[in-house]
């Protein structure tokens, strides 16, 4: 991930041009009018500049969606009617990610032109691959059950990568849907602005290993833990067994001793394959990840260690309007993937990531029926690399898709 800047959205209005109609029946016809927006790429990548890329735009308040792509000079036109639009714009040369973000765009006053700058990023060398964190029911008993959740992380390279020293956290606030205190939007055009540091919350947890204890191959997967390794299915039918070897488990019964989402490992489990916990910032006693909508980072400190950095007190602040919380201030540049998650129930769902780090999300539609969120795969490079190579464009709308069952259910 690249150095993060504040998205500045320049807007003007404009009286000529031609419209792409995205809906000739609209029983609005009469009060469509066109929004354009133009993809700013950075000064130093200006020659990137392309006709074809996509462009997103969602009415937040209607549920409606549309895209379409950009002509030569980067621009694309809508016809709409006035409302709350959310417009993402995302491009990738090779290893070269470009992704631009407006939240919450309020188009009432009439045609308006955009312009939306693009955010420089790479992909990562290891990926979320699956996130799993909506539970199951308690068949054959009733209830539902959500102490069984995991990740599972991916090396998404030609080279053997280490998960030797990885942190990973999730982001303040737990739930898409919640007040957020860290960003802000232009009241003028909508756009999010998003502080230079991702607030990671409760906890940051890291891999153990000296540098190279823990390979991990090209197209090698590690399942980490985050509740319970233990074998679920043998109580609950539609969860899953989490006790596996290899598989790696946020455990430490010191700082988190509620044992309903922490139980003893299994025997399967040693003890080099729990996380460590390198700080503790909330007051829980089980981790919280949220079952609706995680924002989930994973990150590696650079130019210093993990634990050097949390020792400084201007890294660890209070939480505003807290008087127990704190959080960690991630430098955006150390993120080697984040997947962001929006609760499908809900449309105050809001932005906590930076385009740098995703400029998209991907929708949990439903809890306690075995959903989970994966990544797609990129059948293309796959084959040629003869093994799994998966989509990354630093974008979770266009890399993961919700699938009906956990893909460890057996």
């Amino acid at each position: 991930m690249k150095q993060l800047a504040y998205i500045l959205l320049l807007m003007t209005f404009f009286t000529t041009g031609s419209c792409t109609d995205i809906d000739k029946d609209n029983p609005y016809d009469n009060q469509l009018h066109t929004l354009q927006v133009n993809a700013v790429y950075p000064d130093e990548y200006s020659d990137y500049l392309r006709e074809g890329v996509t462009v997103k735009i969602e009415d937040i308040d209607r549920g409606n969606s549309y895209t379409s792509k950009t002509d030569k000079n980067g621009t694309v036109r809508f016809s709409l009617t006035k409302g709350i639009y959310r417009i993402q714009i995302s491009d990738k040369a090779e290893q070269d990610i470009f992704n631009g973000l407006a939240d919450k765009v309020k188009f009432v006053n009439g045609d308006l032109a955009l312009n939306l700058p693009l955010m420089h990023s790479r992909s990562g060398d290891i990926v979320i691959k699956e996130i799993y964190c909506g539970g199951c029911t308690k068949l054959p008993f009733e209830g539902n059950y959500q102490s069984d959740k995991y990740m599972i992380l991916h090396n998404n390279t030609f080279e053997t990568q280490y998960l030797d020293g990885l942190c990973f956290g999730s982001l303040d606030p737990y739930n898409s849907q919640a007040t957020n205190v860290w960003v802000t939007q232009d009241e003028s055009t909508g756009a999010t602005i998003f502080p230079d540091f991702l607030p990671v919350a409760q906890c940051v947890w890291q891999f153990g290993g000296t540098g190279q204890t823990f390979p991990l191959a090209p197209g090698e997967d590690a399942v980490v833990v985050i509740c319970g390794a233990i074998d679920h299915a043998a109580q609950y039918t539609q969860s899953v067994n989490l006790n596996k070897p290899g598989y790696f488990v946020c455990y430490n019964p010191v700082y988190f001793w509620n044992t309903l989402y922490h139980p003893a490992p299994g025997d399967q489990i040693t003890p080099d394959h729990y996380l460590n916990v390198v700080i503790k910032t909330g007051q829980a006693n089980a981790y919280t990840f949220s079952v609706f909508s995680p924002a989930t980072v994973l990150f590696k400190a650079k130019d210093t260690t993990i634990q050097d950095f949390v020792s400084q007190a201007d890294n660890v602040i209070q939480k505003p309007g807290s008087t127990v919380d704190r959080i960690v201030k991630v430098p955006v540049d150390w993120v080697l993937d984040a997947v962001e998650i929006y609760y499908g129930g809900s449309s105050n769902n809001m932005k906590r990531m930076p385009p740098s780090v995703d400029a998209g999300y991907v929708t949990q539609s439903a809890l306690y029926d075995g959903r989970t969120l994966y990544r797609h795969t990129d059948e293309e490079a796959s084959r040629e690399a003869g093994y799994e190579i998966l989509e990354d464009t630093n974008n979770s709308s266009s890399d993961f898709y919700e699938r009906e069952k956990q893909s460890l259910h057996e």
